[in-house]
Order: structure tokens, then C-alpha cells, then sequence
């Protein structure tokens, strides 16, 4: 330690001098703050736990992108391997002087309804405890960010029974490709991990936006073998899941940025955003799993069951 080094040496040499020899080195200490630590005396084992604790609570806490508040830090930590309690982990995230995000409440309006297009029935019916496993429905929508260079717009496709992000996509425009290239991706990414992956019994529930009515969207869905369903119009309740996907996506990166220069910007941050929320985020709706964790979880129980079987 710091101190003790001078301890050692102040006889010959002097607190100040050393101290200013310190600092040329790169190991800034003042000599206010080496009396300091003497009248306070040697530290605690339980300081130095606490310390260590500390540090740890905070580590977790940068790498969850600083979001996480108490309930989700004390899941991390026992993630982790640290069995502490959550009133420990409240107390050390106020030593370290961090707090979680706070989601405030807001509904982001970006529904266009065509009053003359077909729509698919309501297949959901408010219903989202039902699905019992993944790729039985399917949730879209998409939200808007204000940027230097204009209006950018993210469409996203989640599956209800894990949370996932299956597809999602960054346009300067929220015309129908928009939506249809993340329907496109959200095949593609179960395609791609899944070879036993099928459509048949897939529901995709979207509000009643131009874009989801439109010939061509509804096209791309008869084309992939999925049934298509409509909530009402600018009813938040009838694509609840998926507006709650939204306030965390603007919660936890949107609007913690002053401002954002362009497409390029939101789609890079939202590609690392998707990455951690899909494979590291811990949502209680899950039993404090992410939602890649949460589908391994199901397809080993599944795998087990069928080797018992």
C-alpha cells in the first residue's frame, strides 16, 4: 500500500517530498489524504469485504450497460456465484453511488391505419400467458428516433413465450419494406439455429399500421406459412408485449443518449442493445433468465423428456 510505503520512508525523506515523488510516477496520493488514512486507522476485514463486494456489485453493473437497479443486481450476483442478500446488494450500490434505469411511462403513437385494407382476425385475444412454448406467437411493432439527420424508424418481431428478439431493423423510412425485411430476418434467425424450426401453428400479432395491412406484408406471410393477427386500433392492451419491448428498448438505450447523429449510429447501438438483451438480460417475466436462456431451458427439458420417454 501507499501508506505504508511512506510510513516507511517519511523519516529519511519526508511526507510532502514523497508524496510529489509519487505523483511524478503515476501514483498520485496528497499528503492530506496519507494523514487522513492514518488518524483513521488500519481497515476492517469486514471494510475491506465490504470494499471487495462493492466492487463487484459495481462490475456487474457496468456490464449490464448501467441499467440494472437493485432487484436485477442481486439476481446478477447470484448468477455470479455471490450469494448476498438484496438489502446488501441495495446497500452496496449506494456505496458505489449507482442507480438502476427508470422507465417512465409513455405511448409512442406510430400506427397509420388504412381504413380500406383487409385485416387478419384478433388470434390473441389479450391472451399472452398461453403460448407453451417458442414459435407459437409471434409480436411486431415498430418506434421512431429523433436524430441530427431526421427521423429513423426500428421495427422489431419478438417471440411471446421467450422474449426474444427474433428480427429487428433500422430504416430512414417506415415504409412496408420495414416490416417485412425483419418478418424476413425473424425466419431467418429460426431457420438458422434450428433445423427442425416450422411455421405450422405460428401466429404474428401486429396493431393495425398500414404497413401489417398492407398486400404486400400480407403476402410475405402466406408466403412463409404463418397466420396473420390484427389488434385493435391504437389499443396499447392488444399488443401489450410488444409495447413493453419498446419502453425497455427506449428506456435503456434511446433515450439515454443527448442525441444521435444518424441511421448508421441507432442501428450500430441497437445491434449491441438486441445481442445483450437476447443472450445476458435477466427478466423476471422469465424467472430471471434471458430469453436465449430461457429457450435452452425449455429444449433441454423437452430432450429430456423425450429420452425418459
Amino acid at each position: 500500500m501507499i501508506v505504508d510505503y511512506i510510513d516507511a520512508h517519511r523519516d529519511r525523506y519526508g511526507v510532502d517530498p514523497i508524496c510529489a515523488v509519487l505523483g511524478e510516477h503515476g501514483l498520485p496520493i496528497a499528503p492530506s489524504t496519507y494523514y487522513a488514512a492514518k488518524a483513521r486507522g488500519p481497515v476492517s476485514d469486514t471494510d475491506w469485504a465490504d470494499a471487495h463486494a462493492a466492487n463487484t456489485v459495481h462490475e456487474l453493473f457496468v456490464a449490464n450497460r448501467g441499467l440494472y437497479g437493485v432487484r436485477k443486481l442481486w439476481h446478477a450476483m447470484k448468477h455470479a456465484g455471490h450469494e448476498v442478500g438484496r438489502d446488501q446488494v441495495g446497500r452496496l450500490m449506494r456505496l458505489c453511488g449507482i442507480t438502476g434505469a427508470v422507465r417512465g411511462k409513455r405511448r409512442t403513437v406510430t400506427t397509420t391505419a388504412d381504413a380500406t385494407a383487409a385485416r387478419h382476425p384478433d388470434l390473441i385475444d389479450r391472451q399472452w400467458g398461453v403460448p407453451a412454448r417458442p414459435d407459437q406467437w409471434w409480436v411486431a411493432d415498430f418506434t421512431y428516433t429523433w436524430t441530427l439527420a431526421g427521423f429513423v424508424y426500428t421495427a422489431f418481431c419478438v417471440d411471446v413465450y421467450s422474449r426474444r428478439i427474433l428480427g429487428w431493423r433500422v430504416m430512414s423510412t417506415k415504409a412496408t419494406p420495414l416490416v417485412t425485411s425483419v418478418l424476413e430476418q425473424a425466419v431467418f434467425t429460426r431457420r438458422r439455429t434450428d433445423f427442425r424450426f416450422t411455421t405450422t401453428g405460428l401466429v404474428h400479432h401486429s396493431d393495425a399500421g398500414s404497413q401489417y395491412t398492407s398486400l404486400t406484408f400480407t403476402e410475405a406471410l402466406r408466403d412463409s406459412g404463418i397466420a396473420g393477427s390484427i389488434g385493435s386500433v391504437g389499443d396499447a392492451l392488444d399488443n401489450a408485449l410488444m409495447e413493453s419491448a419498446i419502453g425497455l428498448y427506449k428506456t435503456e438505450l434511446i433515450d439515454r443518449h443527448k442525441s444521435w447523429t444518424g441511421r448508421a449510429e441507432v442501428e450500430r447501438e441497437t445491434a449491441s442493445w438486441v445481442h445483450w438483451y437476447n443472450t445476458t438480460r435477466l427478466h423476471s417475466s422469465l424467472g430471471y433468465l434471458s430469453p436465449v436462456g430461457y429457450e435452452n431451458r425449455y429444449r433441454d427439458t423437452v430432450t429430456s423428456i423425450a429420452e425418459v420417454a
